[in-house]
């Protein structure tokens, strides 16, 4: 399977391909190229995910999330862990601003 062209891709097939490339830009920097160690996932969410997650340099916070993800205990996130994580956010994302847009404004 080859990646669409960008230029011909539509918005979520563009979506899929920088899911894609985030992940493995930070997978396999040390051990497996395929999933992301502790230390891996620690880079990634706080550079990728700092302003959702908050202090992702928190390692409580960053063992939290590993620990979460990490379904088959393996000490690794896989590829399908990751989606989970990214599913879950863009899930309360989504959750959190539909709320937002249905409270009344006080003018």
């Amino acid at each position: 399977m080859s990646l669409p062209n960008s230029e011909n891709a539509s918005t979520l097939e563009n979506a899929m391909q920088l899911l894609i490339q985030t992940f493995h830009k930070y997978s396999g920097n040390e051990g497996d190229k395929y999933t992301l160690s502790r230390a891996e996932l620690k880079e990634m969410l706080t550079a990728e995910l700092g302003n959702y997650l908050g202090n992702a340099q928190d390692k409580e916070a960053v063992d939290k999330v590993m620990g979460d993800l990490d379904s088959n205990n393996d000490g690794e996130v896989d590829f399908t862990e990751f989606i989970i994580l990214v599913g879950a956010l863009t899930v309360a994302c989504n959750d959190f601003f539909l709320e937002y847009n249905d409270k009344p404004t006080n003018k």
